[in-house]
């Protein structure tokens, strides 16, 4: 079953990338990948995306600064902050720039997937 929802993916861990596109995909659920905040950007103007989980601390921009050219481009896309350095200041610039959730490193699958069928719900094509 392949849900028509894409989710983009944006982590320099490589390791954390590939770990979560396996569990989404698992799921039925297409993501894209990126490397860096620039590679992000760069993704979400060629494809649309259904939800973001974007990584606080990755080279080039962060995924605050990600989620702030989401709002200059006026798109509205679900996003999730993930961080494994995750405090309270963080956690406060996320909230004030409407992100869906902020989850910590090392994110817990189950919840991660509740989140994704709460925004993306359960609908295959």
């Amino acid at each position: 079953m392949t849900h028509s929802f894409r989710i983009l993916v944006a982590d320099d861990d490589a390791t954390f990338r590939t770990a979560i596109h396996e569990a989404l995909v698992s799921r039925g659920y297409r993501t894209l990948q990126a490397a860096d905040g620039a590679q992000a950007v760069q993704r979400l103007a060629e494809h649309a995306v259904d939800l973001a989980l974007l990584d606080m601390h990755m080279p080039k921009l962060t995924g605050l600064e990600v989620a702030q050219v989401i709002r200059e481009r006026s798109v509205i896309i679900p996003w999730i902050l993930v961080s494994a350095a995750l405090d309270d200041q963080i956690e406060a610039a996320a909230r004030r720039a409407a992100a869906l959730r902020v989850m910590s490193k090392p994110i817990r699958l189950a919840e991660l997937t509740t989140v994704v069928r709460q925004v993306c719900g359960d609908g295959a094509n």
